[in-house]
């Protein structure tokens, strides 16, 4: 009797601890779930100065949900330019066999801002050196205040931001999910040109020139002098659009960033962009974003110098010295981006 006594008190100890022990366990659970559907405590008075203003709307809910009236009407032009990107998409899909999953590789643009909830893709010549600068001081936790005080070429150094593409699968897809995703395009030709510019017409930009300048004087000009052969430094636009549109430079692998389309570096089929800003209103709605981030009273976007951004007037001189032919085979390679951006074909076209 008095074994069996023993016996049962021992089992009731045992049942304890496994109740205890599951107890526990499910607490964890729940704490685990509530922590991953909470916002983050915000740690430096920047933050947390944003925080209060805001309550706990994200830029995300401000965009769809807007609780003031200045962002209505915005809200409205931007639900147009995302229903203009998802028909293109659409259509595209349609008319192509050609099906792709993202890799993590794909999302190197992607540039996140942890403290306020933003994913900035990044597209070279559409001002990513000022939305680079903007989003280091965003991120950089009181470090800096003002974007123009940011050297241009610190902007550039991968290790001042953080790219999706570091982060794990599960942690990609939650802040797909969850943050506002935003990009910001340029009419395709004008983009192009001012890349042509600034790459192969001014001297600084020796790398360039020996990455690629040597490389396109090699294939399409006859008779080079060995001093053009060695630096690559006076590639004409006309070898430039050769270059582009040559079937081999499409085996040597993707463009550079520099003149990519916006449909390869940002992958708008497959991630849903919120927001998709414009070169033509930069200000307008770069500020816009800003305020949607709670951030707009303290953080302005820089302007810039007008007079030396590459306009219509000066693609359509650059696109008078190239071919029909070339004209046409342009206009395919970037011909996604027109559509998806709601750009019209150029007058000065020559489409035979």
């Amino acid at each position: 009797m008095k074994q069996t006594l023993l016996e049962l008190m021992r089992m009731s100890r045992i049942c304890r601890m496994v109740l205890a022990t599951c107890l526990g366990s499910f607490i964890l659970v729940i704490f685990y779930f509530q922590s991953m559907f909470q916002p983050v405590m915000r740690r430096n008075q920047f933050a947390a100065d944003v925080c209060c203003r805001k309550g706990s709307r994200n830029a995300l809910q401000e965009l769809y949900n807007p609780t003031q009236s200045e962002f209505s009407s915005a809200a409205i032009l931007h639900q147009g330019r995302r229903d203009r990107v998802a028909e293109s998409c659409r259509a595209h899909s349609a008319s192509s066999r050609k099906r792709r999953v993202l890799t993590p590789g794909d999302l190197k643009h992607l540039v996140v801002d942890e403290e306020h909830e933003l994913i900035y893709c990044y597209v070279p010549k559409v001002a990513c050196t000022n939305w680079k600068r903007v989003m280091m001081v965003l991120t950089g936790r009181g470090k800096y205040s003002d974007p123009m005080e940011i050297p241009s070429n610190e902007a550039h150094v991968p290790s001042n931001l953080k790219y999706l593409n570091q982060y794990s699968i599960a942690e990609i897809n939650h802040r797909l999910k969850s943050y506002l995703k935003f990009l910001f395009v340029r009419e395709p030709f004008e983009r192009l040109v001012s890349a042509y510019r600034n790459k192969f017409t001014l001297k600084y930009n020796s790398s360039f020139h020996r990455r690629f300048g040597t490389k396109i004087v090699r294939r399409y000009r006859k008779d080079a002098t060995q001093e053009a052969l060695l630096n690559g430094a006076d590639v004409k636009f006309r070898e430039f659009a050769e270059y582009l549109v040559d079937p081999a430079t499409q085996r040597d692998g993707p463009l550079n960033e520099h003149w990519q389309t916006v449909y390869q570096l940002c992958h708008p089929c497959h991630i849903h962009y919120d927001l998709v800003g414009k070169y033509e209103t930069l200000e307008e709605d770069a500020n816009y974003v800003l305020r949607l981030a709670g951030v707009g009273e303290s953080l302005r976007f820089p302007t810039y110098a007008k007079s030396t951004r590459t306009t219509d007037s000066m693609t359509a001189q650059f696109f008078s010295n190239i071919s029909s032919q070339q004209h046409g085979q342009l206009f395919q390679l970037y011909k996604l981006d027109f559509l998806m951006f709601n750009y019209s074909t150029p007058s000065y076209l020559r489409l035979d």
